[in-house]
Parts: structure tokens; sequence; C-alpha cells
């Protein structure tokens, strides 16, 4: 059986989607998508990275029969036009997007699902928007502060010392104290096979830490077409990273009243190792109105039959309630780990 597979989760009508494109300014072109109800609780998740996509997997994580979905690809990701691109692509232009699809879509207001950098993403959307959100569905919790980027290239070393060498012995030993500022300049190098090699290194090192695993490198080199979306994938999460994902001027922690009265939910698996546990908790600290629940044996990936479950299930709370000041006798009460 596929380890990421759901197969006890309720399956939801999951029909081709209505798709389209929004131009919003300096070249760029977002790609999103609807599903669902077109009358139920309007919902949008915002996909991690920075690099990644939406999935038709996201679906899945959602009652389709209460919701109107809307996913998108964040600029420079996915279908969004020019992939890649890193032109006039920052987090204040990320949160700019967020809110003229909102009003493309003749949206008054809706909940803001999200996960990894995501969450991140929604927090500062949230935080600029307040009067748009219904609330917040936040899991695997990403801050972007400095010592959550030391904790995934270097610190987490202490986990995973043989995949961590894996990645290290790669990089000139001075610059092993720094493996993002080497990720980074060979990736937007002049060098191709050496930017491909530092993204397969990146991708590899993810992998390890996500799922707990020794050093994984593909087993054979990825095709034309997957080495561009690998090289795009990471020159992009780089430029995010190595600029401390344009929130240093205005850290996600200190925009927290903003969202005082802003439904927040988190979850949070305790084993996950690329987002620690320690993010939701300073996140709750600093939110007194969020409520917080830890899933046990949970690691990053939403697609954990637990993490899938209980995501799926704060959004049909919220749908029901409006709010999440019973989710947790709710949560308990599902039989959630």
């Amino acid at each position: 059986m596929d380890a990421n597979a759901l197969p006890d989760l309720p399956r939801h009508p999951l029909e081709p989607p209505v798709s389209g494109w929004l131009n919003v300014g300096d070249g760029h072109r977002l790609y999103f998508e609807q599903c669902g109800e077109p009358s139920g609780l309007p919902v949008v998740y915002l996909h991690g990275g920075p690099g990644g996509a939406c999935s038709p997997r996201h679906r899945e994580l959602f009652d389709l029969t209460r919701c109107r979905l809307t996913l998108f690809d964040q600029r420079g990701c996915g279908r969004s036009e020019p992939r890649g691109a890193l032109q006039a692509n920052t987090s204040d232009h990320l949160v700019a997007d967020i809110e003229q699809l909102r009003q493309h879509l003749g949206i008054a207001r809706w909940l803001v699902a999200a996960g990894s950098w995501g969450a991140g993403l929604a927090l500062a959307y949230a935080s600029a928007h307040p009067s748009a959100c219904l609330g917040l569905v936040l899991r695997g919790v990403f801050l972007g502060r400095a010592s959550d980027l030391d904790w995934f290239f270097q610190q987490a070393s202490q986990l995973l010392p043989d995949a961590w060498e894996a990645l290290a012995r790669q990089a000139p030993p001075l610059a092993r104290g720094d493996l993002l500022a080497w990720l980074h300049a060979g990736l937007h190098g002049d060098q191709p096979q050496v930017a491909l090699s530092r993204a397969m290194a990146w991708e590899a090192w993810e992998s390890s830490v996500s799922q707990h695993l020794s050093a994984s490198p593909r087993p054979e080199p990825p095709s034309a077409e997957d080495a561009a979306a690998l090289l795009d994938k990471y020159r992009l999460q780089s430029h995010y990273l190595t600029n401390g994902c344009f929130w240093n001027n205005a850290p996600l922690l200190a925009r927290a009243p903003a969202l005082a009265l802003v439904p927040t939910a988190i979850l949070h698996g305790r084993q996950d190792w690329i987002c620690r546990p320690e993010a939701a908790w300073a996140l709750h600290m600093n939110l007194p109105n969020s409520r917080l629940q830890w899933l046990d044996g949970c690691g990053h990936s939403p697609f954990e039959a637990a993490m899938a479950r209980a995501l799926l299930q704060a959004v049909s709370h919220f749908a029901s309630h409006g709010n999440f000041a019973s989710w947790a006798e709710d949560f308990s009460a599902a039989g959630a780990p």
C-alpha cells in the first residue's frame, strides 16, 4: 500500500475544477482553480515552498460538499507564468496577489488554510487584511526566523548526521557552516550542472528530514523537464530564504496583534523535523485566542492520514460553527490522535 494513501478518509467529489488565469501585474500571471459547492464556505488554500504548487491531492483535504475551495499557484510557481521568475517576487507581492484574487472571484471573506511556508504566508496575509479573513487553519507552522533556517540547514544534522554529511561533504569545508549560502550561490551561478547538482542535493536533504530517513537521492538523473522544474523550485526557494522571506522588517510574531480577532486553528505534528513544534507553540503563545492541537506521531506532510483527517475536521468544524471555540472537544470526540 502507498504510504501516502488516505484509505480511511471520506471520499469527496473530486470533479474537474473550474480554472482560470489572473494577471497580477509585473509580468506575472497566476493560475487558479475552484471546485466544490459554490454556495459553501469559501476557503483558499496556500501551498508550501516557497516554490511549491497546488495539486489535485490538496482537494482531498476538504469536504467539497461544504466548501467552495480555491487553489492557486503563487508567483513563479507551478502553472503560474513565468515559472521561476524572481523579479517582483517577494512576500509583499504574494500577499497582494491573494487579495487581488479574492476580489477577482467576488468573495467577501474567506477561510485561509495553509501549511508550512504557506502557513507563514497566511499569517502575513491575514495581518495585512484581517477583515478579509473568516479564520485561519494552519498546519506545520513556518515563521521564517533565522533560527528556523539554521535548524533546517545546520542543526537538524543532530537528528540525521549521515544524511547531513551526504549534503555537507559536497561543499568546501569553509562553506559547511552556512549551507544555505553555498546552495544559493551554486543555484544562481553560471554553471548549469553545478546548479542542478545543488538543487538535487537540497531535494535529497529535504526528503530525508521530512521522512526521517538516511540520504535518499534520486535513483536516476531527472529528465530535462524535471530538471528545469527542480531548478525553478529551489532557485525561487533560495531567493526567499536568503532574504529572510522578506519578513525581517516585520517578523510574523510581531504581527500577531493584528490577528487578535481572527479565529485561528493550529495543527502541528510532534515529529515534524522540517518546521519545529516550537514554532507552533510560539505562535499560539502570541495569539491567545488561537487553538492548538498536537498530532502525536505525525511529521510534516499534510498527507499523513492523521494529519489529513485533522485538517478536514478543522475546516468542517468551522463550516458548522464559524469559529474554533469548541474545536478541541470535537477534535477529541472525532478520535483524533
